[in-house]
């Protein structure tokens, strides 16, 4: 069972730094592609989908570590 979380921990690693990759530091996603805002908006769209994505990838990341951790 070892090597199969030890699997899914680095897939969910690599997935894990990719969506923290693609957002924007402290502004949108449509500032990234020239776009810029100066007031504060809500996420909206994908960059809602995005954060939330990145919220679940770090609860299964520390899920997968914690279960590595009882396992070895």
């Amino acid at each position: 069972m070892t090597p199969f979380v030890l699997l899914a921990q680095i897939l969910i690693s690599a997935a894990l730094i990719a969506s923290v990759l693609l957002q924007s530091r402290g502004a949108g996603l449509g500032a990234t592609f020239g776009g810029d805002s100066t007031v504060y908006r809500s996420r909206r769209g994908i960059e809602k989908r995005l954060f939330q994505f990145t919220v679940i990838l770090s609860i299964a990341f520390c899920v997968t570590c914690f279960l590595s951790f009882k396992l070895v």
